[in-house]
């Protein structure tokens, strides 16, 4: 079995990097989404934050889509 990233295939260490930053975007949006929730239910002080954060999670998941399709080799 291999245990070090260097004895992996380029091929294989892109596929998880690139699934690595999937699951961190998927995180983040669902926090940013949970958060703006909060402050509409007036767990959070409302400054503006739930149209901000709702902006930011169409923005990665938007980013996730575009940026992180296989282009090539890296």
């Amino acid at each position: 079995m291999l245990t070090q990233w260097n004895q992996l295939t380029e091929d294989l260490q892109i596929s998880i990097a690139q699934e690595a930053l999937h699951r961190a975007t998927a995180a983040i949006v669902a926090k940013a989404e949970v958060l703006a929730d909060e402050i509409e239910n007036g767990a959070v002080a409302d400054r503006g934050g739930p149209d901000a954060l709702r902006l930011f999670a169409a923005v990665m998941r938007v980013s996730a889509a575009a940026d992180w399709s296989p282009e090539g080799h890296a």
